[in-house]
């Protein structure tokens, strides 16, 4: 499950899939809360809609985007708090959490870690083939974390399987004794 937090739209997206295998799109949604709402009720009806979907969908592993700083500072607020409500959730249900840069699931969908919103939008759309984009641009994110996840999270989790495997498997060395010469008196 990828998940765009924002204040005003945070997008949450389901993909299924693994790494050398075609994705296909479970779910997608941006949930929305008004303006007009206190933040700390805002920040609980965004709370309540993650758990709603993650009890609805049951995914393994739920990939968030990295907060990053820009120059609106109130921005980088809300996005904030919504990410660690995202997390809290998600950890308080026992499922992993992955962060990815934004740039990091550009360059993971597109190749380029400069993409546009729009082409963004379009490789999502072509990679898990639909008729058209997400929309708005939050639900394509959401998705295009999910896919970042699935390619990048399932190669590092082989990765680390691999590490453990090998470390079982090669017994810790025995240090052979030394022959010591035996005197004769």
């Amino acid at each position: 499950m990828g998940i765009d937090p924002g204040l005003t739209r945070c997008g949450m997206g389901v993909v299924d899939g693994s790494v050398g295998r075609p994705l296909s799109l479970v779910d997608v949604n941006v949930l929305r809360t008004s303006s007009d709402l206190p933040v700390a009720q805002r920040l609980v009806t965004i709370e309540k809609g993650v758990e709603a979907w993650i009890e609805e969908h049951r995914p393994d592993a739920v990939a968030v985007e990295r907060v990053f700083a820009r120059s609106d500072v109130s921005t980088v607020m809300g996005t904030a708090q919504a990410s660690g409500i995202a997390m809290v959730v998600a950890a308080r249900l026992g499922l992993p959490i992955a962060l990815h840069t934004p740039s990091e699931v550009k360059a993971a969908v597109s190749g380029s870690g400069r993409a546009t919103k729009q082409q963004v939008g379009a490789m999502v759309t072509r990679i898990l083939r639909l008729d058209a984009p997400p929309k708005p641009a939050d639900a394509a994110d959401a998705l295009a974390l999910a896919i970042t996840h699935i390619w990048r999270g399932g190669a590092q989790a082989r990765l680390e399987q691999a590490v453990a495997r090998q470390t079982r498997a090669v017994p810790a060395r025995a240090v052979p004794a030394r022959a010591v010469p035996r005197r004769t008196p």
